[in-house]
């Protein structure tokens, strides 16, 4: 295995539709902070949106790229299937109460093990779910939130991974990168996360897709997963324990917040390998974040340009109850 561990999951990227909707199902309904407005990368005339706790530490992240007329995506096999987030375990009527009150369908609380899911989906159709956990990483709660800190998200609790064929990914998280199989109860395989911090280890399910169609990348799907990695060092690590494996890997990629590589583990999910820092609080202060649409360097020459395309984005969102 490469030359540290993998601490935990660093960020989730999906990809939504209208960008004020997004803003205010994020920010109003689950309560987590806008903690960077910049633009996609490969098209600076969409926004790259970043939620996530008060200062957007690794393993709290969800990102989106908003196309407000892209086509539906299919969920299907060779894709993240849904993202889950950890909530304190007495928050469960809650988050219940408030799913219901924002118009969110959402299904009976069910067992998985020894935890107690909530699953529904973002207005785009993103599956989602709220896990009760017995055991918390230590918080950093944006103070802004509509949420009681109380009842906060506390980041993500993992992801599960829809695979034809659960056999060829389970092995190569576990032996090349360290994961450890941790349950299995015939239709879902959950691996630990190698590192973590006490508390809050989180974890990655595996299911199989039975008749399931192949994905495709669309609104409402997840585009993929990244792991975290200490520092540049330990990624050229990992860098070289992939490639080593006869994997395609991507170049290392500087994201200003993090540096990036991108490869499809054997079944077909596109997963990265993403740095802790530099952070968010990179061009921003902490009580900043958010406030300011941020460019990539290479694109603020054309920053008039960019902002002329990017539709306005209302501070608070808008309201879903006023829709």
């Amino acid at each position: 295995m490469a030359k540290g561990s993998i601490p935990g999951i660093h960020h989730v990227t999906a990809i939504a539709g209208d960008p004020l909707r997004n803003i205010s199902f994020y920010t109003e309904v689950l309560g987590q902070r806008l903690v960077k407005k910049s633009v996609n990368f490969d098209d600076p005339g969409t926004y790259h949106l970043y939620y996530g706790d008060r200062t957007g530490r690794p393993g709290t992240i969800l990102t989106f790229f908003p196309w407000p007329r892209a086509p539906k995506g299919r969920k299907g096999f060779g894709q993240p299937r849904a993202v889950s987030f950890a909530i304190p375990f007495d928050s469960l009527d809650y988050w219940s109460g408030r799913l219901h009150e924002f118009g969110i369908s959402a299904g009976a609380p069910q067992q998985r093990w020894d935890e107690t899911v909530i699953a529904f989906q973002d207005p785009d159709g993103l599956n989602l779910e709220l896990v009760a956990a017995q055991s918390l990483p230590d918080a950093d709660v944006w103070e802004g939130s509509p949420v009681p800190p109380e009842r906060a998200i506390r980041g993500f609790h993992g992801v599960t991974l829809w695979e034809l064929d659960a056999r060829p990914t389970v092995a190569f998280l576990t032996r090349m990168m360290g994961f450890e199989q941790v349950a299995d109860s015939g239709e879902r395989i959950r691996l630990g996360v190698p590192g973590g911090e006490a508390g809050g280890r989180q974890v990655v399910d595996i299911i199989e897709a039975g008749d399931a169609l192949h994905a495709t990348v669309g609104v409402g799907t997840i585009h993929h997963v990244a792991f975290r990695t200490a520092n540049g060092p330990d990624q050229v690590a990992w860098r070289g324990t992939l490639l080593a494996c006869g994997l395609e890997v991507t170049p290392i990629i500087n994201r200003q917040y993090f540096h990036s590589i991108y490869f499809h583990e054997p079944g077909g999910v596109l997963l990265e390998v993403a740095t802790d820092p530099p952070g968010f609080t990179l061009d921003e202060g902490a009580d900043e974040l958010g406030t300011h649409l941020k460019l990539p360097p290479q694109y603020e020459p054309a920053r008039a340009k960019i902002e002329a395309l990017l539709p306005p984005l209302e501070p608070e969102g808008r309201a879903l109850k006023e829709e």
